[in-house]
């Protein structure tokens, strides 16, 4: 009786760990993700705000504070 609930908990506290450790894959998965879009499209992102202050100040050129 003892060995049977034994297994018992033991066996729940593995499948616990194996989701905490899935979990962690799928956050770094999703950090890693978002990393790279970061660097794939910033330059982009950083053009077409500059582009909108440009046209906001009506100086057609870089302001400093943009």
């Amino acid at each position: 009786m003892l060995e049977f609930i034994r297994s018992i908990t033991t066996g729940r506290h593995d499948e616990d760990g194996a989701s905490a450790v899935e979990y962690g894959l799928l956050v770094a998965g999703i950090a890693a993700l978002i990393v790279v879009t970061v660097f794939a499209f910033g330059g982009v992102i950083k053009g077409a705000f500059e582009n909108t202050c440009k046209t906001v100040k009506g100086s057609g050129t870089a302001a400093s504070s943009c």
